[in-house]
C-alpha cells in the first residue's frame, strides 16, 4: 500500500465523515493564523534558585509590563506592584495580609476582578481549546465562563459573573481561586521555554531548580558543560564525579551533594583526613580529591591519545627537588608539592585508599534516586543542541580552525565536524544513558566537560593549575577560535546553513560565555545573526557583567532582550513589593506579525490542512 493511501485509511478511522474533516480544516486553518506564542530563552543559571525562581514567576518582567498596559491608567504605580507580588506568590502573600488582618471580601473581590482581567488578556491570542487545556483542573469550567462571559442587553451576564465571584468570596474558596488564576497568568505569559544550558554550576541549588523545571508546562534544555560534567557522573563516569564533588567543596556548595542528593563524603573526608593531618578537615578532603581527579584525568587521557590533551599530563612533570613543574614548556613554581599517594614511577595509579574513595563516591552517585531522575529528566529534554522556529540553540560553540572553517574530532578513522560531529557526541551520551556504551562512551561524556575540541566546552580548562601554580599567567585557558569568528555575520551564516536554516528569520542564540556588559561588551553580535544570553545568573559573575541575567524573549512582534539586575530576596518582595529590575532592548522588529503559520508548528498543521483536503477529495468522489 502506498504512503498516500495510508494516510487516508488512518485518517478516515479519526475522521469518519465528511463535516468531521471540515470542521477540522476550519479549525487548523484558524490556528495558523493565530499570533505565535511567546518564547522565551535563558542560560547558565548556575543553580542560582531564588533568583531564576523569581524571574520565572514574574515571567521575565512581562508580568509587569501587561498590568501596566491594563491599569496604568486606573491603578496607582503601587496598586499596580501589589498586583505583581500577587501573582508571583499568591500563597505568601495571602498569608501575609491574613497576619496583618488585611484580608477581606471585598479585597477579594478585587483581586479576582483583576486578575481575571490578566487572564483575558494574556489569553487572547490563543484558541480557546489551547485555554481550555492550561486551566487547572479544579477550577476549569469556572474559569472558562468568566473569561469568556460577554455583557447583552439586560447585563444577563454580567449578573451571572457577579454570583460567580460572591459564590466563590461566600464558601471562603477565594485563596484557592486566587492561586489557580496567578498560575494561569503566569503559564499563558509564556508559550515555551528554552533553557540554554549550565543549570548547574557555582549556585548551590540546581536540584531545586530541576524540581522547578519538571513541572514547567513545555520546554527543552539545550545541553551546557555542568550540566553534562553532572550526567557523566550519574552514569558512572569516575573522573566526572570526582570533579563534581571538587567543583562543590570548592564553592562551599556541598548541600547539594549530601543534602540534596544524599551523595555521601564519609569516606573521602576520613581518607583526607588520614594522608593530610595536618590540613583542616574540608581543605585535607579537597586536596586528597584532587589528587585523585588528576590521576583519574590521566588515565582517561592516556585510554584515548585522539583526544590531544597530553599536555594535561602534569603529574609526571613535577619536580619534587625544586618544587616546580613544567607546563607547555614553562617551568613554574609549585605552591604544594606534598603528594604522599603519587607514585613517582607510576604517577596516574590510584592507591588502594583512593580506589575505594572513588568506588564510595560512584555507588552514592549511581543510587541516589533524585540525582537519576534529574538527570533521567535531562536526557528526555535536553539535548546536544536544537532547531527551532528557524533559530539555532546550543550552548557552548561550533568548534572552528584557526582559518574559521569547521574543525572537530578523528575518532576511529572518521572526521567529525561541524552539525554532524555533535550529532555524534549526541549519540554517544545517549547509547551511554541506555545501557549500550562501554569505557570509550563514557570517556566521551568526560570530554565533552572539558576537551579541547569539545563543543560544550571550547576553551583548555586549566585546573592542575589554578588549584597548584601561584603564578596566574599559567592559568590562561585558551579558547576556541569559534569565539573571535562567531562577531563576523559571515561565520554566523556558514553554521546556520550548516544546521540546515537558510530563513533570514535565522539566528544563533548562545549562552556559556558570560556578555562582560561593563566593559562594553553587548549580547547582540554579527549584525543581529547571534544573541549570546549569559547574562550572568551567578553571584559570582555579577561584578564581570554588570548584570545578574538575560532572558531573550521571541513574540509575534520580534525578538527583545531583558537584562535583569541582582534579585535580592523574597522577603523584600513580599514586604516591600520590590522586584527585579529590568531592562528591555527591542533589535529585532517584524513589519508583519509572525503568525503561528510561521513556525515550525505550522508548518505540520499546513501539511495536516494539506492531507485533510486529499481525505475530503475521497469523501467527495473526485
Amino acid at each position: 500500500m502506498k504512503d498516500r493511501d495510508i494516510w487516508i485509511k488512518l485518517l478516515k478511522e479519526k475522521y469518519p465523515t465528511k463535516q468531521a474533516v471540515c470542521r477540522e480544516i476550519i479549525n487548523l486553518t484558524a490556528i495558523i493564523n493565530l499570533p505565535k506564542g511567546t518564547e522565551h530563552f535563558m542560560s547558565d543559571i548556575h543553580g542560582e534558585y531564588e533568583a531564576f525562581l523569581h524571574i520565572m514567576n514574574n515571567c521575565s518582567g512581562v508580568i509587569r509590563e501587561k498590568v501596566r498596559m491594563l491599569f496604568s491608567e486606573t491603578l496607582s504605580v503601587r496598586e499596580q506592584q501589589e498586583i505583581c507580588t500577587l501573582i508571583y506568590y499568591p500563597r505568601e502573600v495571602m498569608n501575609r495580609k491574613r497576619n496583618l488582618n488585611e484580608l477581606s471580601e471585598d479585597w477579594y473581590r478585587l483581586m479576582l476582578n483583576y486578575l481575571l482581567e490578566l487572564a483575558k488578556m494574556v489569553s487572547s491570542k490563543y484558541t480557546r481549546s489551547k485555554v481550555r487545556r492550561a486551566l487547572p483542573k479544579e477550577f476549569g469550567d469556572i474559569i472558562d465562563e468568566l473569561l469568556h462571559f460577554m455583557p447583552d442587553e439586560d447585563d444577563n451576564q454580567i449578573r451571572y459573573h457577579r454570583q460567580i465571584l460572591d459564590t466563590i468570596i461566600g464558601i471562603e474558596n477565594s485563596e484557592e481561586f486566587i492561586v489557580a488564576l496567578a498560575e494561569l497568568i503566569k503559564r499563558l505569559a509564556v508559550d515555551h521555554l528554552h533553557i540554554v544550558g549550565d543549570i548547574f554550576d557555582r549556585g548551590g541549588d540546581a536540584d531545586k531548580i530541576l524540581d522547578l523545571l519538571m513541572e514547567y508546562h513545555s520546554l527543552d534544555i539545550e545541553w551546557g558543560n555542568h550540566d553534562i560534567l553532572w550526567m557523566g557522573a550519574a552514569c558512572g563516569n569516575e573522573a566526572s564525579i570526582a570533579t563534581v564533588v571538587k567543583n562543590n567543596m570548592k564553592y562551599n556548595n556541598i548541600q547539594i551533594l549530601e543534602s540534596g542528593y544524599g551523595i555521601s563524603l564519609r569516606s573521602l573526608v576520613l581518607f583526607g583526613e588520614q594522608t593530610y593531618p595536618e590540613l583542616e578537615v574540608m581543605k585535607a578532603a579537597q586536596k586528597a580529591l584532587s589528587i585523585i581527579l588528576f590521576k583519574l584525568e590521566g588515565q582517561t587521557i592516556l585510554r584515548h591519545p585522539e583526544y590531544n590533551m597530553q599536555d594535561r599530563l602534569l603529574l609526571d612533570k613535577i619536580d619534587y627537588e625544586n618544587k616546580t613543574i613544567v607546563s607547555e614548556q614553562v617551568t613554574y613554581a609549585m605552591k604544594d608539592t606534598d603528594f604522599p599517594t603519587v607514585d613517582r614511577e607510576h604517577p596516574y595509579e590510584l592507591t588502594e585508599g583512593e580506589q575505594k574513595v572513588i568506588q564510595d563516591l560512584k555507588f552514592s552517585f549511581l543510587n541516589s534516586h533524585r540525582l537519576q531522575k534529574h538527570v533521567d529528566f535531562l536526557f528526555e529534554k535536553g539535548c546536544m543542541y536544537k532547531r527551532y522556529n528557524e533559530n539555532l540553540l546550543y550552548h557552548g560553540c561550533i568548534p572552528l580552525d584557526e582559518q574559521g572553517n569547521f574543525d572537530g574530532m578523528e575518532i576511529d578513522g572518521n572526521t567529525y565536524m561541524g552539525r554532524e560531529y555533535l550529532d555524534y557526541a549526541e549519540r554517544m551520551v545517549r547509547k551511554v544513558r541506555k545501557g549500550e556504551a562501554g569505557q570509550d562512551e563514557l570517556d566521551f561524556m568526560w570530554y565533552l566537560w572539558t576537551g579541547k575540541k569539545s563543543p560544550l566546552c571550547g576553551r583548555n580548562i586549566k585546573t592542575f593549575e589554578r588549584t597548584f601554580i601561584q603564578d596566574k599567567t599559567a592559568w590562561k585557558e585558551p579558547t576556541d577560535p569559534y569565539y573571535k569568528f562567531y562577531h563576523t555575520e559571515k561565520t554566523c551564516n556558514m553554521i546556520l546553513r550548516e544546521f540546515g536554516l537558510f530563513s533570514p528569520l535565522s539566528h544563533i542564540i548562545n549562552g556559556h560565555t558570560p556578555v562582560k556588559t561593563v566593559e562594553g561588551e553587548e549580547p547582540v553580535r554579527a549584525n543581529g545573526k547571534l544573541i549570546v544570553i549569559d547574562g550572568g545568573f551567578s553571584q559570582a559573575y555579577h561584578k564581570t557583567t554588570g548584570i545578574a541575567g538575560y532572558t531573550l524573549i521571541y513574540n509575534s512582534h520580534g525578538m527583545r532582550i531583558k537584562a535583569h539586575q541582582p534579585f535580592e530576596s523574597v522577603e523584600k518582595v513580599l514586604e516591600e513589593n520590590k522586584d527585579i529590575e529590568s531592562t528591555s532592548t527591542m533589535f529585532e522588529t517584524e513589519k508583519d506579525r509572525i503568525m503561528v503559520g510561521d513556525t515550525d508548528e505550522g508548518k505540520e498543521i499546513k501539511e495536516e490542512i494539506q492531507m485533510l483536503k486529499k481525505l475530503l477529495e475521497v469523501y467527495r468522489g473526485k
